[in-house]
């Protein structure tokens, strides 16, 4: 039986809006098993995943990699984007208890390199996404224009180079509140951040970032993707498949070609650079 995608009224809205939440993935078992997997892994290989080593784990771990391939996924980025898939990358969001790390409002697809913008941002929630423990905010209909960002770097910016757009009135976001095994779709242009994480427990988010069409292509620099359905990425890209065994060797040699990559591509022209 195929999984189903999104219906046309929410391919509608995401085209209007910009984005759409929430959308079941996952029951809260399954998140919890997965969040399990997660915290079980961040203690075995604390080397390789921690707070600035969390981009691209799906290339290491196979879990991850079947949060990236998971089925209902897949299907809503398919509705948006047409059969041939690829994924650019992988960040894992964590927010602490009680911590003073945030999200500056930016759009995606600023400094990724590619055109055109028929790529989607996919955000799983682990752990309950709120407005106290800082969930995914969005400017409703921002996709619709390119903003200028200025780089700040800011110690508590989650972002890779303190990226932030300006002049954005925040009484005008919508707060995408998720309960464990939810996630939202944002469009690469959408104006969106994150507030700190005020509750007692962990934030804890999955981003896949982004899925291309097979119309995308690169502009600047090197990429890895990560093959998801259809047609084989276009030989601009450089396929980087998903893992066999946890943290093996290879693995780790392909997230750091990956994130090596990513990095000279984000960074072009940065003054400075943060690790992946």
């Amino acid at each position: 039986m195929e999984t189903a995608g999104l219906s046309d009224t929410e391919v509608e809205h995401y085209r209007r809006h910009g984005w759409l939440a929430p959308i079941d993935v996952m029951d809260a078992d399954e998140a919890a098993a997965v969040l399990a997997e997660l915290e079980r892994a961040e203690h075995q290989y604390p080397d390789d995943l921690h707070a600035e080593h969390r981009n691209n784990a799906h290339l290491a771990f196979p879990f991850l990699a079947d949060v990236a391939l998971h089925e209902r996924i897949v299907a809503c980025a398919q509705s948006l984007l047409g059969p041939d898939l690829s994924l650019w990358s992988t960040v894992l969001f964590i927010k602490e208890p009680d911590s003073t790390a945030y999200v500056s409002w930016h759009q995606d697809a600023y400094y990724m390199g590619l055109e055109p913008d028929d790529f989607v941002t996919a955000w799983l929630a682990l752990t309950p996404s709120t407005i106290d423990s800082g969930c995914v905010s969005i400017i409703p209909g921002s996709h619709r224009a390119r903003a200028d960002h200025t780089d700040t770097f800011g110690d508590d910016n989650i972002l890779t180079r303190g990226q932030e757009v300006s002049n954005i009135d925040p009484s005008t976001a919508v707060h995408l509140e998720l309960a464990p095994g939810q996630m939202s779709l944002h469009h690469p242009w959408l104006v969106h951040g994150s507030q700190p994480n005020q509750s007692s427990g962990r934030r804890v988010g999955v981003a896949m970032q982004s899925y291309l069409a097979g119309t995308v292509r690169p502009v600047r620099g090197t990429h890895h993707v990560l093959p998801v359905s259809g047609q084989p990425p276009h030989p601009d890209f450089i396929p980087a498949p998903a893992p066999s065994s946890e943290c093996s060797a290879h693995g780790r040699e392909a997230r750091a070609a990956a994130n090596a990559a990513l990095s000279d591509v984000l960074y072009h022209g940065a003054d400075q650079t943060r690790a992946l």
